[in-house]
C-alpha cells in the first residue's frame, strides 16, 4: 500500500508518494493548470498517479489560517477533495498544512536554491511535508497502540 500526498493550490498541485512501507514521503511532481477553474486534466493526472503507485489513501493539505480559522482556500480544498472522492472512490484525508510552504522555502534557502528557482519546487516539497507529517502520525499512533497492549 502507498499513500499519495497532495498540496492543492490555485495554479498547481504538488504531489508526493510514500514508500511501500509507509515510512518516508518522496516528492513526485507538480501538476500545473492553465487556470484555477480548469481541473479536468489535474484530476486525470491524479487518477493516473493513483494507478501507477497503487495508492489507496490520499492525503490533501488543509490550508487553515494560523489562528485555526478557515478561509476561502479551505472551501476550495474541500470541494477539490469532494471531486477527487467522486472520481476515484477514495475519500481523501484532509491534513493540516500550516507552515509547510514556509518550511519548504526555508529548506530550499538552506540548500542554496536560488529565489527564482524555488517556485519550481515549493509545492512538491510542501506535498512531501504534508505526507511525511501524516506518515509520522500513523507511526506514532501504531506505536502508541502497541504500547497499550
Amino acid at each position: 500500500m502507498r499513500i499519495i500526498g497532495l498540496d492543492y493550490g490555485s495554479k498547481t498541485v504538488g504531489v508526493a508518494v510514500s514508500d511501500p512501507l509507509m515510512i518516508t514521503a518522496q516528492g513526485v511532481e507538480i501538476i500545473r493548470r492553465e487556470s484555477e477553474n480548469k481541473l479536468r486534466k489535474t484530476y486525470a493526472r491524479i487518477e493516473e498517479l493513483i494507478k501507477q503507485y497503487e495508492a489507496d489513501v490520499i492525503v490533501v493539505g488543509l490550508p487553515k489560517n494560523m489562528n485555526n480559522t478557515e478561509g476561502a482556500r479551505v472551501e476550495a480544498t474541500r470541494q477539490f477533495c469532494t471531486d477527487i472522492a467522486r472520481r476515484t472512490g477514495i475519500e481523501p484525508v484532509m491534513w493540516d498544512e500550516r507552515l509547510t510552504t514556509v518550511i519548504s522555502d526555508d529548506a530550499m534557502i538552506k540548500a542554496g536554491i536560488r529565489r527564482e528557482n524555488r517556485k519550481e519546487y515549493v509545492d512538491m516539497i510542501a506535498a512531501q511535508l504534508i505526507l511525511q507529517n501524516y506518515l509520522d502520525y500513523l507511526a506514532f499512533k501504531a506505536a502508541s497502540e502497541d504500547k497499550d497492549e
